[in-house]
């Protein structure tokens, strides 16, 4: 294949050093750097599928085989030294015995996730379907009354708390205050520093704590009250408060980020979303492409437990390895020549946008269930809506691509 930058005839080494392309390099985003990463994931997959970012001392996959094979392989790539590329973020968070799920590799991860996968199994999920329904009609048409508004602030970003609410068990009394506490731990999460959220951490883990006594005498319909009904010797409320920050922390920003990624990509593509109104049989199929597309988590980190090697790369044991997702989500040689473009009829076998293996998303069913909610009550209710793409506004933060706002219109 000849590149733009190939030439027929042997040019002078002048021009021959003027026109070979600078090796591409990694950067991490946050805020406005979030509104097109993908020019940089394209030149890493075609020139540097195993980078190394030398100002942080970390590497970079890329491509989706390597990503797929890496997500898998939890006992040569762990997450129990953190999510970021930041060394020692864990142990400067000091979360003792509550340390979340996420950080946790087998076999303890694989004993607690079995215990909570029942109540978020599909089957189980869409008993909460006729809440969630409600819940998105109330506010699209508290938004078709005004004409237009900021569809995060009004839906995007409250319906994945009141999700999450709802499966930790949180009195509707209580929802303002987990609101305030859930906001101020994604803002610190999403910054790649945890620490930053150490007080909203705290009372967090109070308010869990004391929930979880209560539900010693007065179980509910959640996943604390199962837990604690197992008792101690099986499971320890630390564990139980870790599981709580691991949903609060992983269920949230990210679900904003994929409906207001989708919302984009519908006002950007009419005609994919006159197929989707006129054939709403599609809508299931049109989730996983803009999950795939969208990739709400770009990347995360994991460290290397051994020495490895990838690509003919060599990373140490003990260096960071950030899995680029969204990069592999975009990957010509799994998806196709038109893997940037939305293609709500796409064959879909696999994405990473849930990641893979041990650390699959508990909460993939939970997320599924929301967006085809939302694409379902949007496309009936306001069918020639658009977002203002150019003045949204991107959230800060270096692994989770979200807006904090955008403008709506009902069209």
């Amino acid at each position: 294949m000849r590149h733009a930058w190939q030439v027929v005839r042997a040019p002078p080494v002048k021009e021959v050093l003027m026109t070979v392309p600078a090796s591409p390099i990694f950067q991490l985003r946050s805020g406005e750097t979030w509104r097109d990463p993908f020019p940089m994931y394209a030149a890493l997959r075609d020139n540097d599928p195993v980078h190394y970012a030398a100002s942080g001392d970390f590497y970079v996959l890329s491509r989706f085989d390597d990503v797929w094979a890496a997500a898998g392989d939890s006992a040569t790539f762990s997450s129990a030294r953190g999510l970021t590329v930041t060394y020692g973020d864990v142990d400067r968070m000091d979360m003792g015995d509550a340390i979340p799920m996420v950080f946790l590799d087998p076999p303890a991860h694989t004993e607690f996730r079995r215990l909570v996968t029942p109540r978020l199994s599909p089957r189980k999920v869409s008993t909460i379907e006729p809440d969630i329904r409600r819940f998105v009609v109330e506010r699209i048409e508290k938004l078709r009354s005004t004409g237009q508004g900021d569809i995060v602030a009004e839906l995007f970003k409250p319906l994945p708390s009141f999700v999450v609410a709802h499966y930790l068990g949180v009195p509707a009394d209580d929802r303002s205050l987990f609101d305030r506490w859930t906001e101020a731990i994604v803002q610190g999460a999403a910054g790649g520093d945890p620490t930053e959220a150490a007080e909203p951490f705290s009372d967090l883990l109070g308010y869990f704590a004391t929930l979880a006594e209560r539900r010693r005498t007065e179980a509910g319909d959640d996943i604390i009250s199962d837990l604690v009904a197992l008792g101690e010797d099986n499971v320890s409320i630390a564990r139980i408060l870790g599981f709580a920050f691991t949903m609060v922390t992983g269920g949230n920003d990210t679900i904003t980020g994929m409906l207001s990624g989708s919302a984009c990509l519908l006002t950007e593509h009419r005609d994919q979303r006159t197929t989707l109104r006129e054939h709403p049989d599609l809508i299931p199929g049109a989730v996983e492409e803009m999950l795939r597309l969208t990739s709400p988590v770009q990347n995360l980190a994991r460290t290397a437990t051994r020495d490895v090697e990838i690509r003919g790369v060599k990373i140490p044991a003990g260096k960071k390895l950030l899995l680029c997702y969204a990069a592999a989500n975009r990957d010509h040689d799994e998806f196709g020549p038109t893997a940037d473009t939305l293609d709500i009829e796409r064959r879909i076998n696999k994405i990473l946008t849930f990641s893979y293996g041990t650390h699959y998303c508990v909460g993939a069913a939970a997320a599924r269930l929301q967006a085809r909610i939302v694409l379902e009550e949007m496309l009936t209710r306001c069918p020639d809506f658009a977002v203002d793409i150019e003045h949204g506004r991107y959230a800060a933060g270096n692994y989770v691509r979200r807006h904090d706002s955008l403008p709506w219109v009902a069209g």
